[in-house]
């Protein structure tokens, strides 16, 4: 398995050579988040991933966090969309540099028993207060708290 390494704002970062819309969701449950361990770069983040063709973005979201984590949810809003151009993702298995491109829900779980996948090596319901402490890339932690708390969509402040 390849590498995951996040870029923001570096200067030596490789050059994006695809964008590829993604999705993920805010799961909360009381005063926790579901969070995974993602086994390609040991990082803290929301479920999500990758949108395939012959779905839909939503069913993106959904799907990847079942695949994920073990957890089926329902979808019910959007926490904001997600496009930084000075945000690329280097997957080293295949050489790709993805620019940033990914809408997060907010969901609701709905079944399922929290289980790890291939792509998480550990899967939580990880207490608000105990969030800022988990080793997790800035885009992760941007949405992360984003979600917690604001109720409006992030929409990216550079199109204002």
């Amino acid at each position: 398995m390849g590498r995951r390494i996040d870029y923001h704002q570096d200067p030596n970062a490789p050059a994006a050579n695809s964008v590829r819309p993604s999705a993920g969701a805010f799961v909360r449950r009381d005063d926790a988040v579901l969070l995974i361990c993602r086994s390609d770069n040991g990082n803290w983040s929301m479920p999500g991933g990758a949108h395939d063709p012959g779905e839909s973005l939503s069913h993106t979201a959904v799907r990847e966090t079942q695949e994920e984590t073990g957890v089926d949810v329902q979808l019910t809003g959007i926490v904001g969309i997600f496009t930084d151009p000075t945000h690329v993702i280097h997957y080293t298995s295949n050489d790709e540099v993805r620019q940033e491109f990914t809408i997060i829900y907010r969901a609701e779980p709905i079944g399922g028993v929290p289980t790890p996948s291939s792509e998480s090596t550990q899967v939580e319901w990880v207490p608000v207060d105990k969030i800022p402490g988990l080793a997790m890339d800035p885009s992760q932690r941007k949405r992360i708290d984003w979600a917690i708390t604001n109720t409006a969509p992030y929409i990216d402040p550079s199109a204002r």
